[in-house]
């Protein structure tokens, strides 16, 4: 039996139709709208991108006025590729700055994240098999 390989396209779809308020930052779920589904799905989305294509994690912060507000979290691949699912959620007055390399938590550590994620990573990983 052969399977179709796996696109990036595949991944962002079913990333993108899998976010919902369950899966974003929870201290921001309050603010979460179907309008602007990335909203607060950076932290999630950036781990379950790196379960299925490895690479290394990138942080900036999210700058208002000059002053930190938040961080920011998307992946880059081999060859310097960066893949941000999440960066049409800032309004044009948000300012992510350069990205540094953090290294992935070990999932003990996600302790405020962890129910999120693994949400996100069923519900992507349920839309992929359905999709082959």
């Amino acid at each position: 039996m052969t399977t179709t390989p796996l696109l990036l396209t595949d991944i962002e779809q079913a990333v993108r139709g899998s976010w919902d308020a369950d899966t974003c930052t929870p201290e921001y779920r309050a603010r979460w709208t179907a309008g602007n589904p990335a909203r607060d799905q950076c932290g999630v989305t950036a781990l379950v991108v790196n379960d299925l294509l490895g690479g290394e994690l990138l942080r900036g912060e999210v700058q208002v006025d000059g002053r930190r507000v938040d961080f920011h979290w998307w992946n880059r691949l081999g060859e310097g590729v960066e893949i941000d699912l999440t960066r049409e959620q800032f309004a044009p007055h948000e300012v992510v700055t350069e990205g540094v390399v953090v290294p992935r938590p070990p999932f003990a550590e996600l302790r405020r994240l962890q129910d999120e994620y693994l949400l996100l990573r069923a519900r992507v990983l349920e839309r992929l098999g359905a999709a082959r």
